[in-house]
Order: structure tokens, then C-alpha cells, then sequence
């Protein structure tokens, strides 16, 4: 976590989480006067603001309502203010001010429809330009084991697991709380707008859609643009998955299924009834279904059916600079955008990189001088069997595939195979 001098750091951005600040002492001059009890904000525009720290004091003391403008220092454990008079802060916080410890914390997420999501294990803040904002109410594994004082175990696992990093919530969803709010002792409920739905990622719409009834599902779902929806009706449950097509036009799956890989587009088909998987796939580009059909019915003659041709090719000659700027606008249409492909004038595969360390790198450097030359390929006649074990073996996110010339015929994601092995072989 980091420490954060309130006054110096003007441009800079320091993430918080209120389970670390609370009961962090709070010192004055050198001389501790309590600790940090709560945090009231003040709910404006988007983001709520930070607008007082509640101070709880020794037995006999009143507590003390301190100015976020008086708060010089801000880290776990230690809170540094500067205040001329301690007397003169005493105080409680008003009925009509929000706190995130007393209101917050430990209350059930519910949807716009009250159904229950999960819990508010912690509440995440970030200071920006000497101001301080809650950002998004957690409600993952890792604030629940911050909460049992796991935080070792937490760390872990975080750092393992994508899933953790994504189970908060931004606060823009959660609705307005009362303007009185007293001892508010309710729920946090989420206000999912329409026209908001474009800035939810599609695992956390995936989750939410799968917490409506059918009718609202549909309504939702059927405000999505083509790229939205697909990435979102491959997130979603088999299950709901199923429920939710069948309500659907089979010319709109058609058009959904186009958007994903034929991997993913089998993933999708293989839990419908055939008859109706064969009337979408005859409504869908002729090459896409076709390798679909192909690993519908396990026939895996030709690795080449799970390639995607929506990956990042760069010439050797191109610099860093170059290529990052390049790369925002490339990217958008791509399945595959955790790696570049350097390849030549023939289409011959020379060298690879990361994403990673193309921003890591000079930006006068040429791609042909930082790229690693030892790539690991498949052959369109390798097997599906043949690629998870590569997969399993080297840990990559994706392998490309490459004729008997070097030439580059399509990439492999890693998540297409793993599912197809996991769901076929």
C-alpha cells in the first residue's frame, strides 16, 4: 500500500482500502490523539468525496470531526494531521453525511431488482489531485479474507487469480443513499442504468444478467451493440446462456457467433439442441461455420480450425514508438492483443513479443532487435491434444500457427483450447 504526502503529490494517483485505514492511529504534532474510526463523504457528480475523518479517542475524550483538508499524511497504520486545536474538532458527524464504516461496510449488494449480489467486504479510495475518492465498493474473496486477517492468504490469491481483481463494483452503480441517513442500517443497492450499460465489462454484466428474470434479461441484453453482446453471451452461464438464445432471433446469434472465435462460437452452439445449432450456423459466414461444424463434431483433422486471424502483425523494422501508438487502434478488433507477431514482407513469422515488453522497451528501439527469435508454433496437422499439452507445458496465452514455410498462418488463444480439451477430450 502506499504512503502518501497529501500536499506534495498533486498528479499522482494512490489506491486505498478503508479495512487498512481503519484503526490506523492518528498523530498530531507527533503526539498520537486516536484513531481513525470512520470516513464521511460527500456523494456528488460521480464520485463520491471524502470530506471528514471521524477520530475515535481514549475513554472520557469526545470524538473529533477533522477536515480532509487537514490531513497532511495518509498511510495504513499512521495518519498525520495538522490541527491548532484539538478542542475545536470535537464533534460527531451530521445525520445527512454518509459513513462508509457505519453505512457501508458489511452491507448486502443488492440488484435493481433486490436481489442479493454479495456482501461489501471493503471499500476502495483513491487520492487524485490532493482529493480523496471512493471508487468502488468490494466485494471480492480477497476483501472478505483481508476482513478474517488473512491478508498473507489474500495477497496470494490475488495474485494468482484474475477472478479476485474483478468482483468490485464501480461507484457510479450503487444508488444515492438517503439524505438522512441516521444509523442507515439497509442495503447497498446498485442502480444498473441503459445507458450506462457500455461501461460495465462483460464479466460483470454476465453476472448481473444472470441475477434478472427472463423478461428484464432480454430487455438489457437487447440494448447491447454486436461486440458488447457476444463478448457477454460467452461470459454468461450455460444455462442462462441457453434461455437467453432461445429468445433471440437465430439471425441475431448468427450475428453474435460471427464476433467470436470459432472455438468460442462451438462453446456457445454445443449447448443448444443440433437442429437449432444448424439453423444458426446456416445463417452465419460460410468459413466460420464451417470450422465450427468442424468441432462440433470432433473432427480435429486440422488444428487450424481453432486459429483466429484477428491477432497483431508488425514488420521487424518498425520502432517501439511506432508500434505503441499503432497498437490502440490495431487492437480494437483483435482476439488476440497480449502478443505482436513479427513477420516479413512474405508473411513469415520472425519473432514475437509481449505487450509487456514492448512498453517496457526504448521507444527508438526496432521491434527485429528486442524480439525473442525461439517461438513455439504448431503446425495446421497438430491435434488438440498436441496444443493443450504445449499450453500446459510453457504457460503461454496464446501459440501461433505456422506452415512449412515459417509463414503464419493464425493464432491459438490458450482459453479456446483449454475449454474445447476440457468440454470434448
Amino acid at each position: 500500500m502506499n504512503t502518501t504526502n497529501a500536499r506534495n503529490r498533486d498528479s499522482t494517483e494512490s489506491v486505498f482500502f478503508l479495512s487498512d485505514l481503519i484503526k490506523s492511529k492518528v498523530v498530531c504534532h507527533g503526539h498520537k490523539i486516536g484513531k481513525l474510526e470512520d470516513i464521511a463523504i460527500w456523494e456528488h457528480e460521480k464520485l463520491p468525496e471524502v470530506t471528514h475523518f471521524v477520530v475515535a479517542r481514549p475513554f472520557g475524550h469526545k470524538s473529533l470531526l477533522i477536515p480532509w483538508a487537514d490531513v497532511v499524511q495518509l498511510a495504513p497504520r499512521e495518519i498525520l494531521v495538522d490541527l491548532e486545536s484539538i478542542e475545536h474538532y470535537e464533534g460527531e458527524p451530521h445525520e445527512s453525511q454518509v459513513l462508509l464504516r457505519d453505512h457501508i461496510l458489511d452491507k448486502k449488494v443488492i440488484d435493481m431488482d433486490d436481489r442479493e449480489i454479495d456482501v461489501v467486504y471493503d471499500v476502495k479510495l483513491v487520492l487524485r489531485n490532493k482529493k480523496l475518492y471512493v471508487t468502488d465498493v468490494d466485494f471480492s474473496k480477497y476483501g472478505l479474507l483481508k476482513r478474517m486477517h488473512l491478508r498473507w492468504l489474500a495477497r496470494l490469491i490475488y495474485s494468482l487469480a484474475e477472478i479476485f481483481k474483478k468482483e468490485t463494483l464501480s461507484w457510479s452503480y450503487v444508488q444515492p443513499l438517503p439524505e438522512n441517513i441516521g444509523s442507515f442500517k439497509g442495503n447497498v443497492k446498485l442502480n444498473i442504468l441503459q445507458e450506462k450499460l457500455p461501461e460495465i465489462h462483460p464479466v460483470d454484466l454476465a453476472d448481473i444478467l444472470e441475477e434478472l428474470d427472463e423478461s428484464r434479461r432480454l430487455a438489457i441484453f437487447q440494448e447491447l451493440d454486436t461486440e458488447q453482446a457476444s463478448d457477454t453471451l460467452e461470459e454468461i452461464e450455460p444455462r442462462v446462456q441457453r434461455t437467453l438464445i432461445s429468445s433471440l432471433e437465430k439471425g441475431r446469434v448468427a450475428e453474435l457467433i460471427d464476433e467470436m472465435t470459432p472455438a468460442q462460437g462451438a462453446d456457445v452452439l454445443a449447448i443448444l439442441p443440433s437442429a437449432d445449432a444448424d439453423e444458426i450456423l446456416k445463417l452465419m459466414d460460410t468459413e466460420k461455420a464451417a470450422k465450427i461444424e468442424s468441432l462440433l463434431s470432433k473432427h480435429y483433422e486440422t488444428i487450424l480450425n481453432l486459429a483466429t486471424s484477428r491477432f497483431l502483425k508488425f514488420l521487424p523494422t518498425t520502432t517501439v514508438g511506432q508500434a505503441i501508438r499503432q497498437y490502440r487502434h490495431s487492437s480494437m478488433d483483435k482476439d488476440v492483443i497480449m502478443y505482436l507477431y513479427i513477420v516479413n514482407e512474405q508473411n513469415t513469422l520472425l519473432g514475437v513479443m509481449d505487450i509487456q515488453e514492448l512498453l517496457q522497451a526504448s521507444m527508438d528501439d526496432k521491434l527485429e532487435d528486442i524480439m525473442t527469435t525461439e517461438v513455439i508454433t504448431l503446425s495446421p496437422g497438430d491435434t488438440l491434444h498436441e496444443a493443450a499439452e504445449l499450453f500446459s507445458r510453457y504457460n503461454f496465452r496464446a501459440l501461433p500457427v505456422v506452415d512449412e514455410n515459417e509463414r503464419i498462418q493464425g493464432v491459438i488463444p490458450y482459453r479456446d483450447i483449454m475449454n474445447l480439451e476440457h468440454r470434448f477430450v
